[in-house]
């Protein structure tokens, strides 16, 4: 039945007709253009999941084997498609194991919509230790979502859902949820759908964008810096960077907004190499981390330009010009303005292809063997394909060390650096890309905290290919140790048969021993397209270590 047929549209719009909560949020899905649900059902959630069997042709539903990676998989759909990615998990202790993976869509600006339950009305508020129950659970969860709400009546379901998926999607986006109580989302009553509320972005501010214009045309040295706020306006931003002549840095969710093979697409660690000449700084939906806390020696007399759709990333960032608007919106009035006053700067690009590949040469010396596999990767993995960092020695490598040319592909937990994320989130990459290739990177611990996906993964013929670096240890914790202390202290771990364990669930399992050996076995497992594992023996080695490069040194005065 579809979203139409439900609603029982007439002449005069929406006409109410009876529906269950689960069946009302469940048209709502649809009416939002909802294709795909990551969830894990149980008692309280029966009914909701009900109602989507009753569309099971039109939503497709992955069934994970952990209620994190419900919202894992939402998070790397999401992440990756630009869409909202929808999951739903029981109350209480569902919601807790899901709440590192909303909390990493937070802080990852990615929009996410969770579907939970409540214990019985009746019950809500008593502490007589129903199932599941957890003291204020709709205050729990407004510490790790934008907003959440509780659904009491079917009447409500309708308003409350349109209403999660605007927060999610407008402003910075993020996750929200809802929770309706086990009687509530299986009761009926009269129900009226409701639209999808359109997104509406701030009107850009003509002063703020003149005096941005002024700032960039006096610019000697400008420089572009660009997070996951810049994605959708890539085109815009490189067309700016040319105009400027600027380089483009990105440090993990801006990765690709301009491409890495492009002489003015910089990574964090070449950008660095800039920092010091710089005069102005415009920066694009990023929180500017490079620049408050990874980046020493702040050039004197900077000037900052920021574009957010937050305001308080203004009042946190205390720019010299505050722009709140979409990327989408500004960046190109912005490059209108600078063209109605400057004809473009002479090219640069012999002078930052020529910086690139000398900084490139110089961590080719001393990150070894971490970037040759890499590269190894990035050889085999088409420029189509998605690539998922993980909380490891080689996943910080990726940072800096794996070229990436198109914005959403390279798929990260940002700030929050959540140890594990990475190969359940893979699996949402896939699931929103079905006809891409998927790599996840992992260290050995973190591939550990979700290595059961892998029978998820054969479930719904998820052919991501989950390349395991394993060095017996969570490699940088006790890097840091030995460094720090002279000794490590919880860090050594003890490891199964990584391939034999991938064979075990039914998945391809591989080892690979050199970078020239990991590029072969990838090569195959990507032609292959289905479900595999390659375990990448790497012996730790403490004097090798990305943090050179995502926490450098200062570096010699501006050159005038």
């Amino acid at each position: 039945m579809s979203i139409g047929q439900v609603s029982g549209e007439g002449h005069g719009g929406p006409i109410s007709v009876e529906r269950t909560t689960g069946q009302a949020l469940v048209d709502g899905l649809l009416g939002h253009g909802v294709d795909t649900v990551f969830g894990i059902p149980g008692v309280q959630s029966y009914a909701l999941f009900d109602a989507m069997a009753e569309h099971a042709g039109e939503i497709s539903l992955f069934v994970p084997r952990h209620e994190q990676t419900c919202a894992y998989m939402a998070f790397g759909y999401a992440q990756s498609t630009g869409r909202v990615g929808v999951c739903s998990v029981v109350p209480g202790p569902g919601v807790l194991n899901a709440s590192a993976a909303l909390l990493t869509a937070l802080g990852a600006s990615t929009p996410v919509v969770l579907l939970t339950a409540e214990i019985p009305s009746a019950y809500m508020g008593r502490g007589l230790g129903h199932l599941h129950e957890m003291a204020d659970q709709l205050a729990a969860m407004g510490h790790f979502t934008k907003w959440a709400a509780n659904v009491l009546r079917p009447e409500d379901a309708p308003g409350l859902l349109a209403e999660a998926f605007h927060r999610a999607r407008s402003g910075r986006p993020g996750p929200t949820a809802l929770a309706a109580p086990w009687d509530v989302l299986g009761a009926a009553g009269q129900v009226t759908p409701v639209a999808p509320i359109p997104v509406v972005a701030p009107v850009v501010d003509e002063q703020a964008l003149g005096e941005a214009v002024e700032m960039l045309a006096g610019a000697r040295n400008p420089m572009i810096m660009v997070g996951g706020g810049a994605r959708d306006a890539a085109p815009a931003v490189l067309s700016l960077a040319r105009h400027l002549q600027a380089p483009v840095v990105s440090f993990r969710a801006g990765r690709g907004v301009v491409p890495d093979s492009d002489p003015l697409g910089f990574s964090s660690a070449t950008g660095f190499e800039r920092w010091a000449d710089t005069d102005v700084l415009l920066a694009i939906g990023t929180r500017q981390e490079l620049a408050w806390f990874r980046w020493p020696d702040r050039p004197a007399g900077l000037r900052t330009i920021n574009i957010d759709i937050d305001p308080t990333q203004h009042e946190r960032l205390e720019p010299t010009v505050a722009l709140t608007a979409d990327a989408v919106d500004a960046v190109p009035k912005l490059l209108d303005g600078l063209r109605a006053q400057t004809a473009g700067a002479a090219s640069r690009a012999a002078e930052f292809a020529g910086l690139k590949e000398r900084a490139a040469a110089e961590r080719a010396a001393v990150m070894q063997p971490h970037l040759a596999y890499l590269a190894a990767i990035r050889d085999v993995l088409p420029l189509s394909g998605f690539f998922v960092e993980e909380i490891s020695q080689i996943g910080f490598s990726s940072y800096f060390g794996f070229p990436v040319d198109d914005p959403r592909h390279f798929i990260t937990a940002g700030y929050q650096g959540t140890l594990g994320f990475g190969y359940p989130t893979s699996l949402g990459v896939k699931a929103g890309n079905r006809s891409a290739p998927v790599v996840s990177l992992s260290g050995d611990g973190g591939f550990m905290f979700g290595s059961n996906e892998l029978a998820t993964a054969v479930q719904h013929d998820l052919g991501v290919v989950a390349v395991v670096f394993d060095n017996g240890s969570f490699g940088n914790v006790q890097a840091d140790q030995e460094r720090i202390f002279g000794r490590q202290s919880g860090a050594v771990l003890t490891n199964p048969d990584f391939p034999a364990m991938a064979r075990s669930f039914g998945c391809e399992g591989y080892r690979a021993e050199s970078p020239d050996q990991l590029r072969a076995t990838l090569d195959k497992a990507l032609a292959d397209d289905r479900p595999a594992l390659v375990h990448v023996p790497m012996p730790l080695d403490t004097t090798t270590s990305p943090w050179r490069y995502l926490m450098p040194q200062s570096r010699q005065a501006p050159v005038e």
